[in-house]
């Protein structure tokens, strides 16, 4: 097994993890201001941490020297698989535990519950980046960015 590529997967599911927290949290708290339901509630979180997901990716590779094209196309190639399997699992579990989706904001079982729901996301997603990164997939095509020429050394973008 390499190490190396478990350390990779983890870090680029890590940095999916911010970005699909980020739009959790906000969606939750704006479908909840607006008194939405579950559905359109999990579609304005999902929707939200597509783009949280992706905006850090594009940050981190415009910060590497990339022009927008090659930003956007990056961030669409390392991010999307990555923060479906996240969604997937997070608002699966969210929706198969009693109470979960009807729970307050200021409810300590809202928190419990997405915390819950995250960490396993986050467990089920590292094994798919994994295997993405070692056929080159996924943010396999950030970390070539970070590697090629002129890119200089502004670390691993979003991350």
């Amino acid at each position: 097994m390499n190490t190396n590529s478990w350390r990779t997967a983890i870090s680029a599911t890590l940095h999916c993890l911010t970005g699909c927290a980020i739009g959790e949290v906000l969606g939750m708290v704006l479908a909840t201001w607006w008194d939405w339901g579950d559905a359109a509630s999990i579609a304005l979180a999902v929707g939200l941490a597509f783009f949280f997901g992706y905006l850090l990716t594009f940050v981190g590779v415009r910060r590497s020297g990339a022009d927008v094209r090659t930003a956007v196309r990056t961030a669409l190639a390392a991010d999307t698989v990555s923060i479906l399997v996240m969604e997937v699992v997070d608002n699966g579990i969210l929706l198969a535990v009693p109470g979960a989706m009807d729970s307050m904001l200021t409810d300590w079982f809202f928190w419990v519950s997405l915390g819950a729901a995250l960490a396993v996301a986050f467990v089920v997603t590292v094994p798919v980046n994994r295997w993405m990164i070692e056929r080159g997939l996924g943010h396999a095509a950030v970390h070539h960015l970070h590697e090629g020429p002129g890119a200089g050394h502004a670390g691993h973008a979003g991350h």
